[in-house]
């Protein structure tokens, strides 16, 4: 790790690149995690159901539930165009490179390839370079990029799914702890208070308002962001993305309500408002908060 640092200290142009290139293709696996892992985890959930309330009556299985030799993970299958099933190549998986020689159009079949796919790798790979310039060739920036990939992940499957994976929040929150032990972002009190204050925070918000009006406000799984993001950003980070996501969050909802048509039961993810919030925090926290006592108070 030194020895990396070093050298990327003495061509920090050449650190930056390598940190565009390799972020380019994390995001084109990033792509794959995205649509796989919720369909991996309802495969999981049916297979569940049926090994404790079937108990091998099949005629009680679940619809469309999979077989347990029907492989879906996120290496296998290979992908394939959805359209024609047209196998991916390797030259036509080029992040970004590849969507723009085919112009947008699956090799075989000529179908329409969705936009989204180049935007999340070109999205993951300026969000990462932004993210290592911020704190220079130092340990903190490849931090920050891991980081980064993560929040990509985890923003664009609640957008979908209205839904934050434990297996993409719990090793953030993990890693904040871990990283804390040797004062990368915080040190170890303040990430340990920052995790716990974070869950509980939201938690707490979570049972008032049920015990109000008798409906779930938000999903556990905002609790475990909010508490990843707090093992980053220590407890001083987390008002500043509180504040930020639930503004931002507010001005979106009132945007897509008016937008759409739809009432105040319109739900809305919050965790893409905590990623980015916590993204903004982790690399601005000292200047957000220098500016709100200066300014604000």
């Amino acid at each position: 790790m030194d020895a990396i640092i070093t050298l990327s200290q003495l061509y920090p142009a050449i650190f930056y690149t390598l940190i565009f290139l390799v972020s380019l293709m994390v995001g084109s696996f990033l792509n794959v995690v995205i649509y796989r892992l919720p369909i991996m985890m309802e495969r999981s959930w049916q297979q569940e159901y049926q090994s404790y309330f079937t108990d091998g009556d099949t005629s009680l299985d679940t619809p469309n539930a999979p077989s347990q030799d029907d492989t879906f993970n996120l290496v296998k299958p290979d992908s394939t165009c959805p359209s024609c099933g047209h196998k991916i190549r390797a030259w036509e998986n080029i992040p970004v490179i590849s969507y723009l020689f085919l112009k947008g159009k699956c090799a075989k079949c000529k179908v329409a390839i969705s936009v989204r796919y180049p935007l999340v790798e070109l999205f993951t790979a300026i969000a990462c370079t932004f993210a290592a310039y911020q704190f220079g060739a130092t340990p903190q920036a490849l931090w920050a990029v891991v980081f980064t990939y993560v929040l990509v992940a985890l923003l664009f499957i609640d957008l979908d799914k209205m839904l934050l994976p434990d297996q993409l929040t719990l090793p953030l929150l993990w890693l904040g702890l871990l990283l804390s032990t040797q004062n990368i972002f915080v040190g170890t009190t303040d990430a340990i208070i920052g995790a716990t204050a974070g869950y509980l925070s939201l938690w707490s918000v979570y049972w008032l308002f049920k015990l109000v009006t008798g409906k779930e406000g938000m999903g556990y799984g905002d609790f475990k962001l909010l508490a990843a993001l707090g093992a980053f950003t220590g407890w001083q980070g987390l008002p500043v993305i509180i504040l930020l996501s639930s503004l931002v969050g507010a001005i979106a909802g009132i945007a897509i309500m008016v937008v759409q048509n739809k009432g105040k039961s319109l739900a809305i993810p919050f965790g893409p408002y905590l990623a980015v919030a916590g993204w903004l925090t982790l690399l601005f926290k000292a200047e957000i908060i220098t500016t709100y006592l200066d300014y604000v108070l």
